[in-house]
């Protein structure tokens, strides 16, 4: 499997600007750009958000594999992601997932999602530390 998407940028660093397009076309030409990156004076996207964004699907389906796996069927699973950066530098992720899930204790919940933050292809790809937090809502 492959998956790409294509970056196109004009411009100096700080005034230019670019877009994003993904295979999909979910994301077609999107704006990404200095300001939208480290200011909020734009609309747009930035890699740091993206990469929240991926992190958070790829953990949240991992974690509902692992639930599926067990036997239990999840009824909902939401995730936010944090991506920490520090000096123009990504330091860390975190994970925060709720859970509503029948017959389960927090425990077993938390085994799960710690198995997740470890096992989804995204935090493997990540040379930077990635934690976890699971909340059961039942």
């Amino acid at each position: 499997m492959k998956r790409t998407a294509k970056a196109h940028w004009d411009g100096n660093v700080k005034e230019g600007k670019g877009n994003l397009t993904t295979q999909s076309e979910i994301l077609n030409k999107t704006n990404y750009s200095f300001k939208t990156r480290f200011t909020e004076e734009e609309k747009g996207t930035n890699p740091e958000e993206l990469l929240a964004a991926a992190h958070a699907g790829c953990f949240t389906m991992a974690v509902g594999f692992a639930l599926s796996e067990k036997g239990f069927n999840p009824d909902a699973l939401d995730t936010e992601a944090s991506v920490i950066m520090e000096n123009f530098k990504i330091i860390s992720v975190h994970l925060s997932i709720t859970g509503s899930i029948q017959d389960i204790s927090a425990e077993e919940f938390e085994a799960i999602t710690k198995g997740a933050e470890q096992n989804c292809l995204i935090s493997q790809a990540l040379s930077i530390p990635v934690s976890s937090e699971a909340h059961l809502v039942q």
